[in-house]
């Protein structure tokens, strides 16, 4: 369970041991969810916490693609030690096997019968899956099991 005082807690530790790169990461991810608890106007749930965590992995990804096509692998080097330090807090991944039990659930739970009823599983799905599994992947069983 992932909470801000944890997240606080390492932030602290991290200073201490004069760990830069965990530090630096940390503080953009207090920033990061700071930023989303001014927008809804409210103090974040675990599952808003994991969103934002998430969503800050997706962007370094990104950036990752792109210093790596612009011949920085300096660049590319920091953006991967800070995914790996932002998926400490994101719960176990998800096995393939198990996102497909939850696929099957999603598909009669909703009564999906063909690709049209896509949005429906999905909407079920995600956030069951959310921080636990890549969308994309979660994306193509969905669309392998209503096709």
């Amino acid at each position: 369970m992932v909470s801000k005082e944890q997240i606080q807690a390492d932030l602290h530790k991290a200073m201490k041991e004069r760990d830069g790169i965990r530090a630096s990461t940390l503080r953009m991810l207090i920033a990061a969810i700071k930023n989303r608890e001014i927008d809804v106007m409210h103090a974040l749930d675990e599952t808003a916490l994991v969103a934002v965590i998430t969503s800050g992995i997706k962007q370094r990804r990104e950036s990752i693609e792109g210093y790596a096509a612009g011949g920085r692998p300096d660049l590319v080097a920091k953006e991967e030690a800070e995914v790996v330090i932002l998926q400490a807090y994101l719960p176990p991944p998800l096995e393939e096997a198990d996102i497909r039990v939850l696929v099957d659930e999603a598909v009669r739970e909703t009564g999906a019968a063909s690709a049209r009823d896509m949005g429906a599983v999905m909407k079920w799905l995600m956030p069951r899956v959310s921080g636990r599994a890549d969308g994309k992947l979660v994306n193509g069983l969905v669309k392998e099991r209503l096709s």
